[in-house]
């Protein structure tokens, strides 16, 4: 819980670095072992409204609106260049709030400098179309003008590359922002304002806010001054966003976790198929809104191919962000973990068969931290909790199928529609199957891959606003990402040794 301290100036409001208007601060504690990691400012309602007073004014202004295409690019290029040069120091503040062990939080942090670099470049190249009339007495433009003051909340499982996302793109088209990252990770949102202000952007377009949802994403979702307001996280808090942008009908964004289908059928590569299993949910112990929490197997293949994904997921070793020897890590809080300890308990309950986990390790080295065991659930029932509820931790749940439809049938049958795979060696079956399932991204023999310049959204409940009023039927169609992994091979992310 927050306490009260003025020593805490993390917060960015118009140029300026801040304490709280209250003095409240919070303090972040390693997920691994416990110890403090550092001290942030806590903000209230009136730092949020402050914040988009400025991001307000500056918007209004035109300094930044109206500033050169290329210059914005510039700048995000810089941004990238500076991620590149302080890559450790990102990479290490990253793992220290999330746990994460550090070699995947220098891969987040190689793709967060890349998707600043895209945007760089793409700023300036889709400024408008031109529409022909018919006649050559008339001419008609289609062009693309900044939405105005963006209100930006983002979760604490991909801390910086989620606040990526949604700050390049934001910067690239001429807007300003208020950022409130989780409050359970704000140390690289941090970092990363301070180089923007060393890249040198001006005063008032990024501001940066720390808190709880309830008291300052609230005031970003309501507030009359922001234009749009953009979340990811989950269903729930989606739907709150939601209703309090209702009453001033102001542009949404939501990204709101998944329910993922990984679909393997007997005839692929059953290595290949093994190895991406365990990576799709095990990576980050699962805590990935695109991670593949149900297998979904056909029936010859189901025995052998779960009885190697549960000998290799004991294998598995624990540790903290900082343990060479490590290969996943602790669940982000003591909450999340009574989550998912309750989860699983609720899934045999309900007759999910557990084949290996379903408990905290044993040993004094994880007492501290909030770690939870790579684990099975096999014969799991379409409609049963393990199925339609997310667990967002290190938990698979095994379904069988019998055919090419009953396997469509079956990975469709979810509220989420975020992310799914297929897993076959007939390059037309995969196809097919790719294009009847209603999930915002497919994979082809592989598993997590992320492309910044491709669609990146979800289908159903997974999320809304991707890429609305672009002309043409765009308020009418969804936009599916299909990735196809062309020479598939187990990646060995996890030894199983």
């Amino acid at each position: 819980m927050p306490h009260a301290d003025n020593s805490a100036a993390t917060l960015f409001i118009d140029g300026e670095w801040r304490t709280a208007a209250g003095g409240q601060t919070r303090q972040i504690h390693s997920p691994a072992d416990g110890t403090l990691v550092t001290t942030v400012a806590e903000a209230g309602r009136s730092d949020a409204e402050q914040a988009v007073a400025a991001a307000r004014r500056t918007f209004d202004d035109g300094v930044w609106s109206s500033s050169s295409a290329w210059d914005r690019g510039d700048l995000l290029l810089r941004v990238a260049d500076i991620l590149v040069r302080d890559k450790a120091e990102f990479a290490r503040a990253e793992s220290l709030d999330t746990g994460k062990r550090l070699v995947e939080s220098e891969f987040d942090m190689d793709d967060i400098a890349a998707c600043f670099r895209y945007f760089g470049k793409l700023a300036g190249t889709d400024s408008g179309r031109v529409v022909d009339t018919g006649t050559p007495d008339a001419i008609s433009r289609v062009q693309y003008e900044p939405v105005g003051v963006c209100g930006m909340i983002t979760p604490w499982n991909f801390p910086l590359l989620q606040v990526a996302w949604k700050v390049a793109p934001a910067i690239a088209a001429g807007d300003t922002f208020v950022l409130k990252p989780s409050e359970l990770t704000p140390s690289t949102a941090i970092l990363l304002m301070r180089a923007l202000a060393e890249a040198g952007l001006p005063a008032g377009v990024g501001n940066l806010v720390l808190g709880t949802g309830a008291e300052v994403g609230s005031v970003l979702a309501e507030h009359p001054d922001v234009d749009l307001v953009s979340f990811t996280g989950g269903l729930h808090t989606g739907r709150t966003i939601s209703a309090l942008a209702a009453p001033t009908v102001k542009k949404v964004a939501l990204e709101l976790g998944g329910k993922n289908p990984n679909v393997v059928f007997a005839d692929a590569n059953f290595d290949t198929a093994v190895d991406f299993a365990l990576t799709a949910i095990f990576l980050h112990s699962g805590q990935v809104c695109s991670a593949g929490a149900r297998l979904i197997v056909q029936d010859e293949l189901h025995d052998a191919l779960v009885d190697e994904i549960v000998r290799k997921a004991e294998q598995i070793r624990i540790g903290g962000p900082f343990d060479d020897d490590a290969e996943t890590g602790p669940l982000i809080s003591a909450g999340h973990l009574h989550k998912v300890e309750e989860y699983v308990a609720t899934s045999v309950a309900e007759g999910a068969v557990l084949r290996t986990g379903g408990a905290r390790p044993d040993g004094e080295r994880y007492a501290a931290g909030h770690f939870y065991l790579p684990t099975v659930l096999d014969e799991v029932q379409q409609g049963s909790h393990a199925v339609t509820e997310e667990s967002f931790g290190p938990v698979l749940t095994v379904e069988r199928f019998t055919d090419e439809d009953d396997a469509v049938r079956i990975a469709n049958d979810t509220h989420y529609g975020l992310a799914g795979a297929v897993f076959t060696g007939e390059a037309a079956k995969a196809q097919r199957v790719a294009n009847r399932l209603r999930h915002g991204t497919v994979w082809i023999n592989d598993f997590h891959p992320y492309l910044p310049q491709a669609e990146w959204g979800g289908f159903k409940q997974s999320g809304i606003g991707r890429e609305l009023g672009r002309g043409g039927l765009g308020e009418y169609q969804e936009a599916k990402h299909v990735y196809q992994n062309l020479r598939p091979g187990p990646q060995h992310w996890f030894s199983g040794e």
